[in-house]
């Protein structure tokens, strides 16, 4: 039977234990060098903890190591994914192919995103060179899916919640020219989510003032069963920077989801152990730009997030009464002190202010400068919601069915576990019929299935006497809990993890000339790729490529589409995005596979690209 895998994110330990406990069958940390987010580094120490408390529910972790390497770092990159072998990862996942050539232990890889993943041709590639799974774009289409996975059978990976990047991943320079900042380098400045005035090639403004390449959070978390059908067997929450509310919310949502998927289509779960919250999940309460199922059912109009690249909130509604800083709302009520509420001012700028009390419909606030009769008001941050998230004490169990029986001379009781593991506990002592045969099996009853605050919870309970017997209810209580420890020490030897010993080939690479966008950093991927068939590699632009003339992205995404210009078939001059400190980007439109470019106008000074933590 298929087993699906939640996979989660997790930006340090607490995260990383929080997704496990919460139910993720798996969970994605970055290792202390080399990750595609240099902000979320990891010990190898940590990443060894979070490894043994996942292995206890047949969880896995995956160490990310998928940026772009130099020369000189490909052997701390070796020495660093040895290590992580050591410390109980189950697999890393990586970028640069100069890894296949540095000498690796046996512990499967997983090709980045990061490797740009569209194609049948490239993703059978990567099955041949050798790795496990591959982590598919996020741009694909259902039928897109499903045409690969008609052409390989490797592992496949697909992103269903989580931040979008405008630009194919692994393939945008943005950053990187505009600043020196690379993407691929794990140092994105996030250019994209800028605020930008649109041009035509007049010089007319088509749109003012707006993040114009700045797109909508991806949740597919309503097409789960459709990506199990079209081949996807892990499911991935982006989100190594979030937070701890954000990870136990989203996970514990995609969890509920993913179980339903499992049950009403003959699919397995790939770890065990079920996890028991005390709130109810909600994918609006926690960071979102607006929702999008982005591409999978081909091109939609609304997919960016123009108006703001920040976290706006549930709508309210809108507000009337405005005075002496305050305003009412219908169903104010809902509202409590502390909770966060944004608006748009005057001059379209997102405002935000703390809520100070809610009395009699009327909500006062710290501040509403700009707020409005009639003004939308969002909250984007609900403070009962995020207490009862981060108090709730996260109890991950087995399910274990009990048997109790009696023998020649006494009585047993057989425990046995969802992981398949059994022990049975024997109890000599003289059998003495009850007087009360109704309330001794009640007893008995009551007593074996009080599993308190044991590593279980009971799916089911046997019992198979030939009459009612008289049983202490504290031997019943000692038998119970010497038979649940003898499971958890049964339980507590790290399962034998999955070794892929990668043997050098030469199945041809799908092109035979490679540019600056192979990301090719050093000797060693240089190496790979001429092995497997390709006559010439250019350089990465880390490494100095010249860009000119060169797009900086490609993307999926079409503003002229977002605006309703859509001339597909025709010919489309270009158009400009320019900023507040003199960035001109030239946009470029291939209509017949609907793609933009977009590429630096030589003519405009590039400063330098100021890092921003919009994706919390």
């Amino acid at each position: 039977m298929k087993k699906l895998e939640l996979l989660a994110p997790a930006r340090d330990l607490e995260t990383g234990l929080d997704a496990i406990n919460c139910g993720a069958d798996a969970v994605y940390i970055g290792a202390e060098h080399f990750g595609a987010r240099a902000g979320a580094a990891n010990t190898v120490t940590d990443i060894g903890k979070l490894a043994a408390h996942a292995h206890k529910y047949r969880a896995k972790v995956y160490a990310a190591v998928n940026t772009i390497l130099s020369d000189a770092e490909l052997p701390q990159a070796q020495k660093l994914i040895h290590s992580l072998w050591e410390a109980g990862a189950d697999a890393v996942i990586i970028q640069d192919m100069g890894l296949l050539e540095a000498g690796l232990p046996p512990i499967p890889l997983f090709a980045s995103t990061q490797t740009h993943n569209t194609t049948p041709e490239k993703v059978l590639f990567l099955e041949k060179a050798g790795f496990r799974r591959v982590i598919l774009a996020r741009e694909l289409t259902l039928e897109e899916i499903k045409a690969i996975r008609a052409k390989t059978t490797v592992d496949l990976e697909f992103f269903v919640h989580g931040a979008l990047c405008v630009c194919y991943s692994g393939q945008c320079y943005l950053s990187c020219e505009l600043g020196g900042r690379s993407a691929n380098r794990g140092e994105c400045a996030q250019p994209c989510r800028k605020l930008y005035t649109l041009k035509d090639a007049a010089g007319e403004i088509l749109e003012a003032g707006k993040h114009e390449l700045s797109l909508k959070d991806l949740n597919l978390s309503r097409r789960l069963g459709h990506l199990a059908a079209a081949g996807i067997t892990s499911f991935k929450i982006e989100g190594r920077l979030k937070d701890r509310a954000y990870v136990r919310n989203i996970v514990s949502l995609y969890r509920r989801e993913l179980d339903k998927v499992i049950a009403g289509k003959g699919f397995a779960r790939a770890s065990a152990g079920k996890s028991f919250t005390a709130f109810t999940p909600n994918a609006a309460k926690t960071f979102n730009r607006g929702y999008t199922e982005y591409f999978l059912d081909g091109n939609p109009l609304d997919v960016a997030s123009p108006d703001t690249p920040k976290f706006m909130g549930e709508p309210l509604g809108r507000i009337f009464d405005v005075k002496e800083g305050s305003f009412k709302i219908h169903n104010a009520d809902k509202l409590h002190p502390g909770d966060g509420i944004t608006f748009f001012d005057k001059a379209g700028v997102l405002s935000g202010s703390l809520i100070n009390s809610v009395k009699d419909g009327r909500v006062r606030a710290d501040n509403l400068k700009g707020l409005e009769n009639g003004s939308a008001v969002y909250r984007n941050l609900d403070r009962e919601f995020l207490k009862s998230v981060e108090r709730d004490p996260l109890q991950r169990r087995f399910a274990v069915k009990l048997e109790f029986s009696e023998t020649d001379t006494g009585f047993r009781l057989t425990a046995a576990d969802e992981r398949g593991l059994t022990v049975t506990r024997e109890l000599p002592m003289k059998k003495e019929q009850a007087k009360k045969p109704e309330q001794a099996l009640d007893t008995i009853k009551k007593q074996l299935s009080k599993l308190g605050d044991s590593a279980f919870y009971l799916e089911s309970l046997g019992v198979e006497l030939s009459t009612p017997y008289f049983i202490p209810v504290s031997i019943l209580n000692d038998l119970r809990r010497d038979a649940l420890a003898g499971l958890e020490n049964a339980g507590a030897s790290a399962p034998v993890r999955e070794e892929i010993k990668i043997t050098p080939n030469s199945f041809p690479y799908p092109e035979q000339k490679l540019d600056h966008t192979a990301n090719i950093l050093n000797s060693k991927a240089a190496d790979f790729y001429k092995r497997h068939g390709v006559k010439g590699t250019g350089k990465a632009a880390e490494a100095g490529a010249d860009l000119a003339g060169r797009p900086l992205m490609v993307t999926r995404f079409c503003l002229l589409r977002r605006l309703g210009q859509c001339k597909k078939g025709k010919a489309v001059q270009p158009v400009y995005l320019e900023d507040a400190e003199g960035v001109r980007l030239r946009l470029e439109f291939d209509c017949a596979a609907c793609r933009m470019r977009v590429y630096k106008d030589l003519s405009a000074p590039a400063p330098q690209a100021e890092a921003e933590d919009l994706d919390e």
